[in-house]
């Protein structure tokens, strides 16, 4: 596994910020989690379509590392774990919806692409 050779040097809150949910997964993975209240790896890889599953599984890692979202495990065969928004995740929902609606307002794309979350935070309004 890759490991940084310089600890991360943030002296902004901004840095902080964008750290937790800058990149191009973070903030979908928090979007369709907010939509979707608790899903499974196996749904959420679905919901998040063209995303591979080194990508994801990392993603969910570092996500859950910062106390973005959570995982709950449960003892069972076949195991199944459950992921879902934490208390800190479910406070980063609205500003994701404020940079929806300002980029919606300046960046024009095709909607038929558009994440089926996205359209339902009411980006271009």
């Amino acid at each position: 596994m890759y490991q940084k050779k310089l600890e991360p040097d943030i002296r902004c809150p901004l840095e902080y910020g964008l750290d937790i949910f800058g990149g191009k997964w973070n903030s979908r993975i928090i979007c369709v989690l907010a939509e979707m209240k608790t899903l499974r790896y196996s749904e959420l890889r679905r919901e998040m379509a063209n995303i591979t599953d080194a990508v994801l599984a990392s993603t969910l890692k570092k996500l859950t590392e910062d106390g973005v979202i959570q995982r709950k495990a449960y003892d069972e065969i076949p195991p199944r774990v459950e992921y879902s928004l934490t208390e800190k995740g479910a406070s980063v929902v609205p500003i994701l919806q404020s940079i929806c609606k300002w980029a919606g307002a300046y960046h024009k794309e095709d909607h038929d692409k558009v994440m089926l979350q996205c359209q339902k935070c009411d980006y271009n309004a």
